[in-house]
């Protein structure tokens, strides 16, 4: 199996466009005819693992790569972890990457234990193609999961400045004369380079939110080697216009993600009365496209 960047690279050239379609699915939201009749585990669970089936069957032919996020289906335990692996595997029988948004990390040996069990489709029972992780713990926290990665072909993409308004609270505080994300960001760079291809990008990569556009500006400048996921556009008020700036002179170097305006596009106005619950999947399709066309005019 090639690196992680190189199978990205080859992946984002096929689809001609950096769309990560974010599955983040929630009861309240679904299509009518998919609602379970109960709160249930088991029913939510199904219900969660018919839906993200149907979403992957109409992105896998435009898009690189999916997004779950590991905390919706968490929420209903071992049935829900149950779906989550279900999906997992259904995205990568279907040729698409899986980046798994669980955000872990942890000290020594915790560490180890994590990246061994999400990372690498064939290494580990989760088998994710790459995984968020946050960097609070420090550097002995995060190699655990730059040397798996390198070990297992996968990638690690690492909270640098991310899309929600909080961030702002320790992430923006100065030591050093350095805001705390540059740091973040310089080590970061540092990983990517020491893990760099012949893609010219590494196994570590950051994520930076849309709803920044001037640090992500920044960011881009200072880690030339990492890979950008960039969420927030959508929903979180991010727009294709401030991610122009993420790309490299290849059109690469960045993973656009958008989950709740494409999954349950279904709900929106200019789709509801078209499309409805009951052809919702064409809604996620005309979403897709749209968000892929309003991207790929800024790149």
């Amino acid at each position: 199996m090639e690196s992680f960047s190189i199978r990205l690279t080859l992946a984002l050239q096929e689809v001609q466009n950096p769309l990560v379609v974010g599955l983040d699915p929630r009861v309240e939201h679904l299509p009518e005819p998919l609602r379970p009749a109960s709160l249930a585990p088991e029913e939510v669970a199904q219900a969660y693992r018919e839906f993200c089936r149907g979403i992957i069957d109409v992105v896998a032919p435009l898009v690189s790569a999916v997004k779950p996020q590991s905390a919706f289906f968490e929420q209903y335990g071992p049935a829900g972890c149950q779906a989550l692996a279900d999906v997992i595997r259904y995205a990568q029988d279907k040729g698409l990457l899986v980046l798994l948004d669980v955000k872990r990390n942890d000290i020594g040996s915790t560490a180890v234990a994590y990246a061994k069990g999400y990372l690498g489709r064939e290494a580990s029972v989760w088998g994710a193609d790459a995984l968020t992780v946050n960097p609070y713990m420090g550097d002995d926290s995060l190699q655990p999961f730059v040397d798996t990665a390198v070990a297992t072909k996968s990638g690690v993409f690492v909270l640098v400045k991310t899309s929600n308004p909080g961030g702002r609270m320790f992430q923006d505080l100065v030591a050093d004369k350095r805001t705390i994300y540059r740091h973040v960001a310089a080590h970061v760079e540092r990983l990517a380079e020491q893990t760099s291809d012949v893609s010219g990008y590494g196994a570590v990569g950051a994520v930076v939110g849309a709803t920044y556009p001037d640090e992500l500006a920044e960011l881009r400048s200072t880690m030339a080697h990492a890979w950008l996921l960039i969420p927030g556009v959508g929903s979180q008020g991010g727009t294709a216009a401030d991610i122009g700036i993420a790309f490299d002179q290849h059109g690469l170097g960045a993973l656009i993600n958008s989950a709740r305006a494409i999954i349950f596009a279904h709900n929106r106005d200019e789709f509801r009365e078209e499309f409805g619950d009951k052809r919702w999947q064409a809604a996620v399709e005309a979403a897709t496209c749209d968000t892929i066309d309003e991207i790929r005019s800024v790149m």
